[in-house]
């Protein structure tokens, strides 16, 4: 299932603080965790990844290094900070009472969330 924009938009920076909050990952590996986390259900594509990366660096809430693989490939690696962890725990406080709401106003057709 494909998210409008919009509705992903709110949600993909948690995501991406969330998964990096286990670990430091380049920017390709970190979609593909995304989606196989989540099933295949949440896709960020470069056009939306790399911008939300360096949105992310830039508010310092996450921090990118250049290292150079095996293959002499340089690769930018990305990892969360204090700043970026503090905002992921008052997002996620946040985002459990928006799951909360929306299972009082749709009931029981959303009572898996």
């Amino acid at each position: 299932m494909k998210f409008e924009r919009e509705l992903l938009k709110g949600v993909a920076p948690v995501v991406v603080l969330e998964i990096l909050s286990r670990g430091r990952m380049y920017g390709y590996e970190l979609s593909e965790v995304i989606e196989n986390k989540s099933q295949k259900i949440l896709t960020l594509g470069q056009g939306t990844l790399y911008p939300l990366l360096y949105n992310l660096e830039a508010q310092k809430l996450i921090k990118g290094e250049w290292e150079t693989a095996e293959s002499g490939r340089e690769r930018k690696y990305y990892s969360i900070t204090s700043k970026g962890k503090e905002k992921l725990e008052t997002d996620k406080v946040q985002l459990a009472d928006l799951f909360r709401a929306l299972k009082l106003v749709f009931g029981a057709s959303v009572a898996n969330i």
